[in-house]
């Protein structure tokens, strides 16, 4: 394959890679929206279209391999093929924990939230966010933004933080709110992982460019 056809294969595949990236960050969004409107059929919807994006990704796997075979691609090439195969992992693990979430609400189904959701949106968001400046960062290259953006996990940190204070004082307020609390705990769980699985995509992004291998942790 000449180099070109090679350059335009690896565009398709970064471009796959963004299309497959915008469908997690909707699905980390949606999941928390559906909970808040207590939107049972779109939280099924969101549990269903994860196997979409579990095909997506082993779709984008399975062509990624098939270029390193055919193509023995060194040095620069080979990293950025194995970014993809990494960052595409990633994303099928926080389409994972949007799953969850909707999950989450099926099993709450039309009940009252104990408390109304304001920290867990913000989290959802955040969280989104950083994934969509995550894969910029990872098709411009950029490591300056790559190094920046896990400081910012600290802020999705401190929302879960806050989110498990004011559910243990409902809980310490009435037992009853347990279950009501693990639920919405989870929920905030789900939302601090997907964060933390931003910065593994950073850190790709990193040894991408500079076959540098680093720890972003805060």
């Amino acid at each position: 394959m000449p180099r070109v056809s090679f350059e335009r294969e690896l565009q398709r595949l970064e471009g796959e890679l963004l299309e497959l990236g915008g469908t997690v960050e909707n699905a980390i969004t949606e999941s928390v929206q559906t909970l808040k409107k207590r939107d049972l059929q779109g939280s099924q919807s969101l549990v269903d279209n994860d196997r979409l994006i579990n095909k997506r990704r082993y779709a984008i796997e399975a062509d990624v391999l098939i270029l390193i075979a055919t193509q023995q691609p060194v040095a620069g090439d080979l990293r950025i093929l194995a970014a993809i195969l990494d960052i595409t992992h990633e994303l099928e693990r926080i389409g994972d924990y949007a799953k969850g979430i909707a999950k989450i609400s099926l099993r709450i189904g039309k009940g009252r939230l104990i408390k109304p959701l304001i920290d867990i949106p913000r989290m959802a968001e955040k969280a989104a966010s950083m994934l969509h400046r995550g894969l910029v960062a990872f098709i411009r290259r950029d490591t300056d933004l790559a190094r920046t953006l896990p400081s910012e996990d600290d802020e999705v940190d401190g929302l879960y933080n806050q989110v498990y204070r004011e559910l243990m004082t409902y809980i310490l307020a009435d037992p009853k709110n347990i279950e009501g609390a693990n639920s919405l705990l989870g929920v905030a769980h789900n939302l601090e992982r997907a964060a933390d699985r931003v910065t593994n995509i950073c850190e790709r992004v990193i040894f991408t460019v500079a076959g540098e291998v680093v720890e972003l942790d805060t």
